[in-house]
């Protein structure tokens, strides 16, 4: 298996869509809940979430990645500048921990039909690879910190065991809770990275497979 992770353009969009929403159904997630309200979507998108979803891929700092399994896609990952995401801006449970101008990861998704395969570690190291690339002096994580084993249907939010295992650490706690488990703050310091992991490339064409 040969994975690739690489930041979401308008000529991955389809791809992205694969793995969040196959059915491209109009009012099923497209990742928007943090970022955008019905004003700024109707505004970007002209009502139309998938259009808005467009229309943040366009920009230079794009929302997301997406992990490819010999190219084929099959995990999203939301990471964007905590100061980009209004959601957390105005959170009031779950709160800076300092004034590092650090990324955050609010979504992980693995496409079905490719779960158990090592996929969210991919997309994690993606997500890392990329804020770096931009500059990003830390990413954050707010998973869920399980006592026992997790409701697969909460996987979105991720766990403290994925994040352990990519290097995160926990500097805080939140006042949040994600299906009666509580949320807390992992962080990976990326000055102390060197360099980006193999698999990770930047912007550019659609790879077909």
């Amino acid at each position: 298996m040969a994975f690739e992770t690489h930041p979401l353009t308008p000529a991955r969009f389809e791809d992205f869509a694969d793995v969040i929403n196959p059915n491209r159904r109009a009012t099923h997630c497209w990742c928007l809940s943090h970022r955008l309200r019905a004003g700024e979507i109707e505004e970007l998108g002209g009502g139309s979430r998938e259009e808005a979803m467009r229309a943040l891929a366009a920009r230079r700092s794009r929302p997301g990645v997406i992990t490819y399994e010999d190219g084929v896609p099959v995990g999203w990952c939301h990471i964007s500048p905590r100061d980009e995401i209004p959601r957390l801006v105005r959170s009031e449970l779950i709160r800076p921990v300092d004034d590092v101008p650090v990324w955050s990861i609010i979504c992980i998704v693995v496409r079905g039909g490719h779960r158990r395969r090592g996929v969210t570690a991919h997309l994690v190291e993606g997500a890392v690879a990329y804020a770096r690339s931009r500059g990003a002096p830390a990413v954050e994580a707010y998973p869920v910190d399980p006592e026992g084993r997790m409701d697969t249907t909460m996987a979105f939010v991720g766990t403290r065991a994925i994040f352990e295992r990519a290097g995160f650490e926990q500097v805080g706690v939140t006042d949040a809770v994600a299906s009666k488990m509580p949320r807390i703050v992992m962080r990976l310091d990326l000055r102390q990275v060197m360099s980006p992991p193999s698999g990770v490339v930047g912007d550019g064409p659609r790879r077909r497979a």
